[in-house]
């Protein structure tokens, strides 16, 4: 058995002892300890090449906690460039709010989004707060004044410089939240591309760094008092050649590793979203999560239920498309249980995977036509719902698509509001009609709101008025048009007052 197997078994005999003492012991110490944080961002890392990498400071992290590989977006929204990655990654928010498009900064709402370490001082003014980077820009710019302590390593001394400061503060001082940026992982990108033997290199150091911070915080005289959070991220991802910036999934791909309380040794999630690290920070600090902020990211600590993401085991790989590769599992027609999908009025033929509403995931459905904005799908998670006539119709079709999800009866109180939300995400061309409908008790269904203009990713709220006497609702998003383009839809809610 090679040395680097040996390491696994060790590592995976750790992890099964950590949750053989079940999470209630983990939540339990945490309860009166002291919340700490630690971020630390690896530039330009790929979980894939990690994986093949001699990294047992992040196996180990792995293996003690949770795995979240996720996507970002590319253009029109923004491209795959630091500026944008980190930006999103600090903030909690996606571009369309910070508003960071390059590297320049330009037109950035720092203002209005700030880093999480600005929202942890102005939450609560005692916290110490340590931002410490190798790309200048981050601690420089998008981390505000109102942090504690910044520190931009000079070039001469880059990642080594940066840990060191890192460790000497987690070490000897008293931080409550600590951001890390590491660099030379996107520095053997670009020079040499993700595919290289130095790439792999690359991560081997960043790992050894990582190590010596996590050492640091193990070995606090105050450690056994202490709650940590330790996540570790990536701004972007890069291409097997070098470089990114584009739309390619490994250009567009990130990661968050984490370990703390609630989080299981060994578990794997997909609703993990690059806004949910500042959003994870905060809420382990103990602050909460104020709507006014506007934040896209939600606590690590706290998943959401999803119908849709039940689905992820009856993902099958592809039919008609020949763009995804052959091992991508992907999509599904099989409607979670309680939902259905009624193609009575739905045209024939065209491409099987997308006949009618699917529910599929980024990483397959953004393959089936690379570079015309479902990349921008930045605010659906894990698995959700798409009725894509443009994909539809590259094959033969008759008669035009038309295909309503229909939504479980959900209980209501008659007489009284309810509230409908969802993600959508919705590019328009005519004759192309979106419609959600509404019934009540099994009735003749109600348009409540209606898309025939582009309405990019974002939460919807509707108000319900409920008629008297009316027990139940049933909501209905009714997609119609031919050749045109798509309307995703996840995370549906109705909820009663």
């Amino acid at each position: 058995m090679s040395s680097r197997l040996s390491r696994r078994a060790l590592l995976l005999s750790a992890a099964a002892l950590a949750a053989s003492a079940g999470p209630l012991a983990a939540v339990a110490r945490a309860a009166t300890a002291t919340p700490k944080v630690l971020v630390i961002g690896l530039d330009g890392a790929l979980l894939t090449r990690i994986k093949d990498a001699d990294a047992p400071n992040l196996d180990a992290l792995m293996a003690a906690g949770l795995t979240a590989p996720s996507s970002i977006y590319a253009n029109p929204l923004a491209p795959t460039l630091s500026g944008p990655g980190w930006s999103t990654l600090i903030t909690g928010v996606w571009p369309d709010k910070h508003n960071v498009k390059d590297n320049a900064f330009t037109g950035a709402r720092f203002t209005q989004y700030p880093d999480f370490l600005t929202r942890a001082e102005t939450a609560k003014p005692s916290l110490a707060t340590y931002a410490v980077s190798s790309w200048a820009p981050i601690t420089d710019t998008v981390f505000s004044g109102s942090v504690d302590t910044r520190v931009s390593t000079p070039s001469a001394e880059y990642d080594t410089g940066t840990t060191a400061r890192a460790v000497a503060r987690l070490r000897d001082g008293n931080p409550d939240a600590v951001f890390v940026q590491l660099d030379n992982i996107d520095h053997a990108g670009h020079s040499y591309g993700a595919a290289s033997a130095q790439y792999l290199a690359a991560i081997a150091g960043a790992d050894a760094q990582v190590g010596q911070m996590v050492a640091a915080v193990r070995s606090r005289a105050t450690y056994a008092a202490e709650s940590w959070l330790i996540m570790i991220t990536a701004d972007h991802g890069h291409t097997d050649a070098g470089g990114h910036g584009g739309s390619t999934p490994p250009e567009r791909q990130t990661f968050l590793i984490a370990t703390g309380p609630t989080l299981s040794p060994g578990s794997v999630r997909y609703d993990v979203k690059m806004p949910d690290v500042a959003a994870s920070a905060l809420a382990h600090l103990g602050i909460a999560l104020d709507p006014a902020w506007g934040l896209d990211g939600r606590p690590v600590q706290q998943p959401v239920p999803d119908d849709f993401d039940a689905l992820r085991p009856q993902l099958q790989t592809r039919v008609d498309e020949t763009g995804i590769p052959a091992g991508v599992l992907g999509f599904t027609h099989t409607p979670p249980a309680g939902w259905s999908v009624d193609n009575s009025a739905m045209g024939g033929g065209g491409v099987t995977e997308w006949r009618g509403w699917s529910f599929t995931t980024d990483e397959f459905w953004t393959r089936s036509q690379t570079d015309q904005n479902r990349e921008c799908n930045v605010r659906a998670r894990n698995v959700f719902a798409v009725a894509d006539g443009d994909e539809w119709s590259d094959r033969t079709v008759s008669g035009s698509f038309d295909s309503t999800l229909v939504s479980p009866a959900y209980p209501v109180t008659g007489g009284r509001t309810a509230t409908l939300t969802y993600t959508t995400y919705y590019r328009q061309e005519s004759p192309q009609r979106g419609e959600v409908l509404v019934s009540y008790d099994g009735g003749t269904p109600v348009s409540v709101r209606t898309y025939t203009a582009d309405v990019p990713s974002r939460t919807e709220t509707v108000t319900l008025q409920v008629p008297a006497g009316a027990s139940t609702a049933r909501v209905r998003f009714r997609y119609t048009g031919g050749n045109n383009w798509y309307w995703v839809v996840d995370g549906v809610r109705l909820t009663a007052s």
